[in-house]
């Protein structure tokens, strides 16, 4: 009887010691999943292109490939930087209300290209530190594989940890597929300016 009621209060401490909205295996597969996604297909859009095609610009107002690689590039850094710091303070569980935005929003709504959003000026191509493409890219590659195993590993509660952006509140979750989401984005821009007639053959 006593090893029963033993068994029955450790099994009751572990129960409560693991968060009610610690993110599941499948959420952390389906992150996974589009961070991978997004980095080939930035990947696949820059791939084998030359000086002169990554220089490119549509007209003065319209980033060349290499400017909207640079500012993935920077985003990536500064995006996930404001998450890091949010999930080293304490949780936040009574913002969850103002997170008004599901999963499936922030991947698509980010990544639209129809809404149209100026850049605060750290996150312009011209202002970043990277002097070509190739060093863009190596940062966007070295910061997302760092974030895909970030986020197979954690046991963070990142749902309890809510970010407020200008336009809106998003949990730390959804930091990280706004993160993607926002590469996918800038990868469509890449795809315009490849599409554009001027656009050099090689």
């Amino acid at each position: 009887m006593k090893k029963l009621l033993l068994c029955t209060m450790v099994m009751a401490m572990f129960s409560f010691s693991v968060p009610a909205d610690t993110i599941s295996k499948k959420e952390k597969k389906e992150a996974a999943r589009f961070l991978k996604q997004t980095k080939k297909e930035v990947e696949a859009a820059v791939k084998g292109l030359s000086e002169a095609q990554l220089k490119f610009k549509p007209s003065p107002d319209v980033w060349s490939v290499e400017e909207c690689l640079k500012h993935i590039a920077i985003t990536e850094q500064a995006l996930w930087g404001m998450t890091d710091a949010a999930l080293k303070q304490p949780a936040t569980p009574e913002k969850r209300s103002e997170v008004k935005w599901t999963d499936d929003d922030v991947m698509k709504k980010i990544a639209d290209r129809s809404n149209k959003v100026k850049t605060f000026d750290p996150m312009k191509p011209e202002n970043t530190p990277f002097k070509s493409a190739a060093e863009a890219l190596e940062s966007f590659k070295q910061n997302r594989d760092k974030l895909i195993g970030y986020i197979k590993g954690t046991d963070a509660d990142l749902r309890n940890h809510v970010i407020t952006m200008p336009f809106t509140s998003f949990d730390g979750y959804q930091m990280i597929l706004f993160i993607s989401a926002h590469s996918n984005r800038h990868m469509q821009q890449i795809m315009e300016v490849k599409a554009n007639p001027g656009f050099p053959k090689n």
